[in-house]
This record gives structure tokens, sequence and C-alpha cells, in this order.
């Protein structure tokens, strides 16, 4: 019992670590990024570009938020076939990007290359970047974003477990502000 004790203890002080008003930034320039017709972006690897799926269809069914994802296994082969998987995501928003868009990237060590290569290309396309981080403060991916969800393990499964916990907290957010905005 000691295992799980200490476990969930960890993972509850990760998903407290962030300041709540950070959260409240990122919901909120999600909600302006839709108020302006314009799309919100996910991405990531293995459990992230699981948590990326799910928060896509959260976004799109319950907060009306338009949102996609690039975790199909057609595009996903078919970019690695053609432009190799370090280039899969930047590729993804070369061609399905606009300006105005919102990108959120989520990497647990914030150094996958292929999420760096999506980072650096909405940059120059003018998407905006919000990057859920792990492991090292100075992470590449973590320098690259406007707004910046960093967790302080370094441990896949805590760092995931947290994202996940923060995005689903962003969603709700937004919800409960199309449901009863509050002053």
């Amino acid at each position: 019992m000691k295992f799980f004790g200490k476990y969930l203890d960890l993972i509850e002080r990760a998903i407290r670590s962030v300041d709540h008003s950070l959260l409240r930034d990122v919901a909120d320039a999600i909600m302006d990024v839709s108020a302006r017709s314009k799309k919100i972006i996910l991405a990531g690897n293995g459990g992230s570009a699981a948590m990326a799926s799910h928060v896509a269809v959260d976004l799109t069914k319950a907060a009306r938020i338009r949102s996609i994802n690039f975790n199909e296994a057609d595009l996903l082969t078919c970019f690695a076939n053609d432009y190799g998987y370090e280039n899969v995501f930047e590729k993804a928003v070369e061609f399905y990007g606009d300006e105005g868009d919102l990108l959120v990237l989520i990497s647990s060590s914030g150094q996958s290359k292929n999420v760096l290569n999506a980072a650096k290309k909405a940059r120059g396309m003018d998407i905006g970047v919000i990057t859920l981080t792990g492991f090292r403060r100075d992470n590449q991916l973590r320098q690259m974003g406007d707004f910046n969800l960093w967790v302080n393990s370094t441990s896949y499964n805590v760092v995931e477990m947290t994202h996940h916990i923060w995005l689903v907290a962003i969603v709700d957010y937004i919800i409960s502000k199309i449901e009863q905005p509050l002053s």
C-alpha cells in the first residue's frame, strides 16, 4: 500500500503545481481562437497522441470548438514515408494550419524532433503555440510556446497523467463558461 499512497501523492502534487491563472489563460486563448472562427490543432507522440485525440474530440463535441489532431495512421504513415518522421507534424501544420489557428503540442520530454519542427512551422505561419512538457525546465519545446504548461517530473506516466488532467480541466472550464458564464 505504501507504493500507491506515494504514487498518488506524487501525481496529486504534480496536478496541483500549476498556476490556475495559466490554465485560465490557456482556456481563454482557446475560446478567443474559436470566437475568431479559427481552429485548435493538437499533436503528440505515443500517450500524448492519445491525449491529443481525446481532447480534440472533447473540444469539438462538448465545447463546440473546432479542433483537429494529426494522429490518423494514414496521415502519419504517408507523411513519414514522404517527408520523414521528424517532419510529420510540420507537414501536417503546413497543409492544415491557417494563420490565427492555435497549435497545442504535447511532449513529455519537450525534445521530440517532430513536435519541435511543428512548433517552428507554426511560428512561421502566425499560428499560436501552447506547449505541455515535463522533464527539464529548460526543454526546447517549452521555450517555443506562447503558453507553457510544465510538469516538474521525469516520470512519463506522471507527466502524461498531469497533462491529461490539466487539458480536460481546461475543456470543462470552457464548457462551464458556455453553459453558465461567470462574471
